[in-house]
């Protein structure tokens, strides 16, 4: 495989590198100080910058305003808005669309694909299931009724719940089918009940009672949902290899200052294998990030399915981002517990990636049910 990227996917990056050069990580709320220390939105100012930027269309083909381009793409461009935590619903809103894109109907295309493209429609992802450990496509029941269906449930932790006008909402159906309904919030028999992340960040628990979905609006394509899931699952990565960089980078640059016994910290050994250690953390996070990345954009078929590529990368990006940021608290010392210093972000934003859509662990066993299931030898 060539991990080469792309004039175009450079170009993405190059572009979300500008959008996102002044963008501070200061700005961003700070859990330290209260629960719910959130503004009343994700950045809006922001949010356009990177709709005339044409980084909110990366993935939906030319045809509905898109770019046409692949997870490979998308991950590049979120590993960037990592670096500066942006407040933003990029990721689950890019992988809302590429639902759309890839099963919707071409009404629903037409409807809705250029209008997110322009930021104009804010989209998002119930993907955590009733508690955040079981099934998302579990949680709500989903059954047809003429050209209308029915969803009762609840979900759990549903980011940007409150700024969304749709969310993508995985329901199971009597005979055991996963459809996907893109539902709105204010509509009648959703109801929105206020919830708070690690990061301190707004979430919402999605209650959905006899609510009625308009047929155009449901996703009923097999692997509709699984495809979805794993885009988000590999945008986390992305996520978190953009932070991880970052904090490294800081990190870096602070025990090069910090002197002890007239000498920087970072020329002391102990200093040095530690961060090293990190360094390759990071470097198999992003070796299994573009694995996973490049088998969702190719359509490639390898010995193990696509989902063995997608769980190794969340297992290294879960354990490889929480070391990075453990080790980072430590050689900062007492400066990385200041509240007026934004690593102490970057270590809320790590735990909640950490744990978004599965703990390493979690992954760990679906990795060892596929290889049960698809013996190597």
């Amino acid at each position: 495989m060539d991990f080469t990227f792309t004039e175009e996917q450079q170009a993405a990056a190059e572009a979300a590198r500008g959008v996102f050069a002044g963008v501070a990580p200061d700005a961003v709320p700070s859990p330290a100080l209260a629960v719910g220390a959130v503004a009343d939105t994700f950045d809006r100012a922001l949010w356009k910058k990177l709709a005339d930027a044409d980084l909110l269309s990366l993935l939906p083909d030319a045809e509905h305003g898109g770019a046409g381009l692949d997870a490979v793409a998308l991950c590049l461009v979120l590993s960037e808005s990592a670096r500066v935590l942006a407040r933003v619903p990029l990721l689950e809103s890019s992988a809302a669309m590429a639902a759309v894109q890839a099963h919707g109907s071409e009404e629903l295309k037409s409807a809705l694909l250029e209008r997110a493209g322009r930021g104009e429609v804010v989209l998002t992802v119930a993907a955590s299931g009733r508690t955040g450990h079981d099934p998302a496509e579990l949680a709500v029941t989903a059954r047809q009724e003429g050209a209308e269906w029915i969803l009762d449930g609840l979900q759990t932790a549903v980011p940007w719940a409150y700024d969304a006008d749709l969310v993508a909402v995985p329901a199971h159906t009597a005979s055991g089918h996963t459809v996907l309904a893109l539902v709105a919030p204010g509509s009648e028999g959703v109801a929105l009940a206020e919830q708070f992340s690690t990061t301190g960040e707004r979430l919402g628990e999605l209650r959905l009672e006899s609510a009625r979905i308009p047929a155009r609006d449901v996703l009923d394509a097999d692997g509709a949902w699984e495809s979805l899931r794993r885009l988000l699952t590999v945008g986390t990565c992305a996520l978190a290899l953009g932070l991880g960089r970052q904090v490294l980078r800081m990190t870096s640059a602070y025990t090069g200052k910090r002197e002890q016994f007239g000498f920087p910290v970072a020329t002391f050994q102990a200093v040095a294998v530690q961060a090293a250690d990190r360094y390759i953390d990071l470097k198999a996070m992003e070796a299994a990030l573009w694995q996973a990345a490049w088998r969702l954009g190719s359509g490639t078929h390898g010995t193990l399915p696509v989902s063995a590529e997608v769980a190794v990368a969340k297992i290294w990006a879960a354990d490889g981002v929480r070391r990075v940021v453990q080790t980072a608290q430590h050689l900062h010392g007492g400066f990385g517990a200041d509240v007026d210093y934004p690593l102490h972000r970057y270590h809320a934003w790590a735990k909640h990636l950490e744990l978004s859509l599965g703990s390493a662990a979690a992954h760990e066993d679906a990795l060892g049910d596929l290889l049960a299931a698809h013996p190597l030898g």
